[in-house]
């Protein structure tokens, strides 16, 4: 008879719309204060925690009191910075999560990040659940560290409705989206329905109801699929590599699968050539309840079984790669296969670049990721080159050779400058825009191209003719040739002194000389200003009269150069470029 084979610690993912409360509902159930120290409270980098299944029963005891036929030994939870980050952490295309836990704000509902981590989602596959964060913040609604389950019936009856209707918005928009969803608690079948569990990070209420949800998808996701027992050797993904006193260079790994113990041989992806070949030298794992990026005191052990979050101490590793894998290599297993294995995963990670595009740097390949894809679904542009490291001065001897203005730029996530590249980035004016939150950096570049576009505009429009629109005031001819001098109201536009005016009729009657507001000389009139203009080329009574519309003379090119900048002209302005166009093309017919 066959033993039976361990089940693995399933991996849990916590992800969601920015703010909406991943980490701190994490912190929740851990009793720490992670999200406190988050870079702009918003998480950036890729954590784990494990929660041990005898922390999971004393928390659940009011809900649970039988766990037979539950053989899961805990949950891994891994805090994402988004859904992108969590797409980029695969293992040959599937998610690195068994289940999900997509957090909703019940006052905002669903933001646009939150529709695409659904559409994230979907596409890997991901059982998943939504938890319905700051029940505490419903009106007159009284929230304890208690189970939700066991809180609703205590609450006033305007309150509980309150919650109702949040809830089924939260169902409609999951149907629309093709999930049938409801709350957990009135779930018959789990393998059918998404199970919303209404929580609150902030004072605990709904975590035992939360945790036991997963415990049970968990465990029947488990009872289904077979790649979620332990295997022989050990297969994970680099979260982070550090410089530790006292350790030297080490890595955070998550073990999704198998074994992994000191003195393993282990393959894994490098920033240099090649995958980096070593030996594992010592393993440290966190504390039970403690976030892997945050522990002090970590444990050190022989082994480790998946899923888990351990340290890797071993010789050579200052190039891994954050973001790759980590293959341990089985014993009579040829080395050469597993390198090519590493070396496949790393082509499969490599994203599409153009000639024409930015320079990004970041931290970790999933960041990289993250980073590039939010610039894409954000329309801002093609990456010319994606490299995880600090900023360099070959980054920007190679952003000046980009000729477009707008990508001649650099941005980097959670990286340095090195001294030479910013000295290079100063007298090349290449900008570098650095930050420790993705979408401030996002942000940040987003408003200096605005500013720049905005100048340029303005820049341009000094430059170019502006369709203008004007009239020769009765009684208002001071001078009649030479040059003549006429009171005009400036109908549509803004003139200026050296555009060219034309007739109705097409005909040229030379340039503005000058323009004056009471006897003061002025470079520009705009629209409803009356002023007095001089016009070295017409006389008045024989080429232009009184009560006579003029107009700018603007040359094809000028056309085309204010048809490029859309928005750069008012209504009343498009509509005197099409009446100008229309003269210069009857015009132009006639002598033909």
């Amino acid at each position: 008879m066959e033993a039976k084979r361990e089940i693995r610690t399933p991996i849990i993912s916590v992800l969601g719309h920015i703010d909406h409360g991943k980490t701190t509902l994490l912190d929740s159930i851990r009793g720490t204060a992670i999200a406190e120290k988050e870079a702009g409270r918003v998480t950036q980098h890729i954590g784990a925690t494990e929660i041990p299944v005898t922390t999971i029963k004393k928390i659940c005891e009011p809900l649970k009191g039988d766990w037979t036929g539950i053989d899961v030994p805990g949950l891994l939870f891994i805090d994402t910075p988004g859904h992108h980050a969590f797409a980029s952490l695969r293992k040959r295309g599937s998610a690195l999560a068994d289940v999900a836990v997509l957090v909703v704000d019940i006052m905002e509902g669903f933001q646009p990040q939150t529709y695409e981590s659904l559409n994230v989602l979907r596409l890997l596959k991901t059982p998943f659940m939504v938890a319905l964060n700051k029940i505490d913040r419903i009106k007159g609604w009284n929230s304890k560290r208690k189970p939700f389950v066991l809180n609703y019936n205590e609450q006033p009856d305007y309150a509980r409705k309150e919650v109702d209707t949040r809830i089924y918005q939260i169902v409609g928009d999951l149907y629309d989206k093709g999930f049938s969803a409801e709350r957990y608690d009135r779930i018959e079948d789990f393998a059918r329905n998404v199970c919303i569990v209404p929580v609150s990070a902030r004072t605990g209420e709904g975590i035992a109801d939360l945790l036991l949800v997963l415990i049970g998808l968990s465990q029947k996701f488990f009872e289904q699929t077979l790649r979620l027992h332990l295997e022989e050797a050990g297969v994970g993904t680099i979260l982070e590599r550090k410089e530790e006193r006292g350790l030297g260079t080490t890595i955070d790994v998550i073990l999704y699968d198998g074994q992994l113990h000191v003195g393993d041989t282990i393959v894994m992806g490098s920033i240099g050539e090649g995958p980096i070949v070593t030996k594992v030298k010592a393993l440290l794992k966190p504390r039970a309840l403690q976030e892997i990026r945050t522990e002090q005191q970590f444990l050190r052990v022989k082994s480790v079984n998946a899923a888990s979050g351990v340290k890797i101490i071993a010789p050579n590793i200052e190039t891994a790669l954050p973001g790759s894998q980590v293959r341990v290599v089985k014993e009579g297993q040829e080395l050469e296969s597993v390198v090519n294995e590493v070396k496949s995963d790393l082509e499969e990670m490599k994203m599409e670049t153009s000639p024409e595009g930015i320079i990004i740097k970041a931290d970790t390949l999933g960041s990289l990721e993250a980073l590039a894809l939010e610039l894409k679904e954000e329309g801002m542009g093609e990456i010319t080159k994606a490299e995880v490291g600090n900023i360099s001065k070959r980054d920007v001897i190679d952003a000046t050779t980009i000729a477009n203005r707008y990508f001649r730029v650099i941005l980097g996530f959670n990286v340095a400058i090195l001294p030479d590249a910013k000295e290079a980035a100063v007298q090349a004016g290449i900008p570098v825009f650095i930050s420790d939150v993705i979408y401030r950096l996002i942000e940040e570049y987003e408003a200096w191209m605005k500013n720049e576009r905005e100048k340029e505009k303005q820049e341009l429009m000094e430059k170019v003719t502006t369709p203008a629109k004007l009239k020769i005031l009765p009684g208002c001819v001071f001078r009649q040739s030479k040059p003549a001098i006429v009171g005009i109201e400036v109908l549509a536009g803004k003139i200026k002194s050296g555009v060219e005016l034309i007739k109705a009729d097409g005909l040229n009657i030379g340039p503005i000389n000058e323009i004056q507001d009471k006897g003061e000389s002025i470079k520009r009139a705009e629209q409803g200003m009356q002023v007095a203009i001089s016009l070295k080329k017409p006389t008045v009574g024989r080429h232009i009269h009184e009560h006579e519309v003029l107009f700018t003379d603007i040359s094809e090119e000028d056309v085309n150069e204010l048809k490029a900048l859309s928005g750069s002209l008012s209504p009343d302005e498009e509509e005197v470029l099409e009446e100008v166009m229309e003269i210069k093309r009857k015009r132009q017919f006639k002598l033909e």
